[in-house]
C-alpha cells in the first residue's frame, strides 16, 4: 500500500468505505474536561517515563500473563472477525502498532483497555455474544480510541497514586484526602470514557449501531422490545425530572462509578454526532498529532471551563438550574428557599392565582410544588475497581 502501513499488517484490511482520518491526534474527539488533563500531564516531560520504569511495582506483568494463559488472543486464527475489526479501527484512527486483544470467558459485557508499557484490549465473551457486528465494531473503536489517547498509561499512572495514599491513610484527615483524590479520578474516568464513545463513533461511523450497543449494554439482547428514541427520552426524563432531593440522589448514585449512566452516555454522544466538530472532522479538519507537542494547558483549561459552565447554563436538572440562578442573580431565588426542596422542581412554572397544598401561593416563575417524597437511597455503590467499559 502506499500509506506507508505495509509493515503494520494494515495492507490485509478490506477496503470501506468508512472515511479514514491520516494523523489525527486524539484531542479531535476528546471531551474538554478530559483533553485538559491530558495535555497537562503530556505536558510534564518524563513524567509517565518514570512510572512506566516502575511498572514492575503494579501488577502489569501478572496482568499480561494472566491473559496470555487464560484468556484467548485474538488473530487471523482465532476471533478472525474481531481481528479484521481490531485492525480496521486501528486503520481508520491510525494507530500505528495494533495492540494485543484478548476474549475473557465472563458473562458480563464488559471491555477494557490496560497497560503501561504497551495497552492490551480485553473483551468478555458476553459482549461478544451480545452485540452485533457494527456494535461490536463501535466497542473496538472505543478502546482503541483509549490507547490512542493514553488513557491507559495515565490511568494506570493515576491508580498507583491513589493506592500509595492508601497507605498513608493514617495520617489526620488522610482519608478525606483520600477520598477527594478518588472522586476526582472518577471523574475524570467517567469524561474519558465520553471521549472513547465518541472514538468509536470515528471509527464504526454508524450512529444508530453505537445507539443500538450502549442500549443492548443497558436492556440485554431483547433488541426487538426496546427503541433508540424511547432510550433517549429516559435520558432527557433522568436530566430534568424531580426535584432538589433528585439532584442530590443522582450525585450519589454517580459518585461511586467510573462510568457514566448508559442512558447520559447514548444521549451525550447523539448530541456530539449532530455538533459542528464532528462534522468538522468527517470532512478531514481535525487537529494532527504531530501538533500535540504545541497544544496549550491554558486554552486546554479554559475550553474545559467554558464546557462546564455550558452544561449549567443549558442542563434542566433542578440543582443545576438552581447553581445558574444564584450564579444571575434570580429575583425569586428566596421565595424557593423559603419553599424548601419543592420549589426547585423541574416542572414547569404554574399560572397566578394557583395554590401549593399547603396553601402557600404559587407565583409566576417560582416553579412548581415538589414531586413526590422518594424514599429511595443512592443505590448500591459500583465499588469494583475502575474499568475501561464497554
Amino acid at each position: 500500500m502506499a500509506d506507508g502501513h505495509e509493515s503494520n499488517g494494515h495492507e490485509h484490511v478490506p477496503s470501506r468505505s468508512r472515511r479514514r482520518f491520516p494523523g489525527i491526534s486524539s484531542r479531535a474527539y476528546e471531551h474538554p474536561a478530559d483533553r485538559s488533563a491530558l495535555v497537562a500531564l503530556r505536558k510534564l516531560s518524563g513524567f509517565d517515563t518514570v512510572f512506566k520504569a516502575l511498572s514492575g511495582l503494579l501488577p502489569e506483568r501478572s496482568l499480561r500473563l494472566l491473559f496470555l494463559s487464560d484468556s484467548v488472543r485474538v488473530s487471523d486464527r482465532q476471533f478472525a472477525h474481531l481481528n479484521v475489526m481490531l485492525r480496521d479501527a486501528c486503520y481508520i484512527l491510525d494507530l500505528e502498532k495494533v495492540p494485543p486483544m484478548y476474549v475473557n470467558q465472563d458473562p458480563n459485557p464488559n471491555a477494557m483497555c490496560i497497560g503501561l508499557d504497551e495497552p492490551i484490549i480485553v473483551v468478555t465473551t458476553g459482549l461478544v455474544e451480545l452485540l452485533d457486528e457494527e456494535e461490536m465494531r463501535a466497542v473496538v473503536g472505543h478502546e482503541v480510541g483509549h490507547a490512542l489517547s493514553g488513557h491507559s498509561v495515565y490511568r494506570t499512572i493515576l491508580l498507583f497514586l491513589t493506592s500509595l495514599a492508601v497507605r498513608v491513610a493514617w495520617i489526620p484527615l488522610g482519608n478525606l484526602a483520600i477520598m477527594a483524590i478518588v472522586t476526582a479520578l472518577r471523574e475524570w474516568f467517567r469524561k474519558s470514557e465520553l471521549s472513547a464513545d465518541r472514538a468509536g463513533l470515528l471509527v464504526g461511523q454508524d450512529l444508530q449501531a453505537s445507539m443500538r450497543g450502549l442500549m443492548k449494554i443497558a436492556g440485554g439482547n431483547h433488541l426487538h422490545e426496546m427503541n433508540v428514541d424511547a432510550f433517549l427520552e429516559q435520558a432527557d426524563e433522568y436530566e430534568a425530572g424531580g426535584d432538589l432531593r433528585d439532584s442530590v440522589l443522582k450525585i450519589l448514585n454517580v459518585l461511586p462509578r467510573s462510568h457514566p449512566f448508559t442512558t447520559v452516555r447514548a444521549a451525550e454522544l447523539k448530541k456530539w454526532a449532530a455538533s459542528r466538530d464532528y462534522q468538522r472532522i468527517m470532512d478531514g479538519h481535525y487537529p494532527r498529532r504531530d501538533e500535540d507537542k504545541d497544544a496549550s494547558v491554558r486554552d486546554s483549561w479554559r475550553e474545559s471551563a467554558s464546557s462546564y459552565a455550558s452544561n449549567v447554563r443549558t442542563s434542566k436538572d433542578p440543582l443545576m438550574k438552581l447553581v445558574n440562578d444564584i450564579a444571575g442573580g434570580a429575583g425569586d431565588l428566596g421565595g424557593r428557599v423559603r419553599r424548601g426542596f419543592g420549589g426547585f422542581t423541574a416542572s414547569q412554572p404554574r399560572p397566578e392565582g394557583t395554590r401549593d397544598a399547603d396553601g402557600s401561593g404559587g407565583g409566576s416563575g417560582d416553579g412548581s410544588s415538589g414531586g413526590p417524597d422518594r424514599g429511595d437511597g443512592p443505590g448500591t455503590p459500583d465499588d469494583r475497581p475502575p474499568r475501561d467499559g464497554a
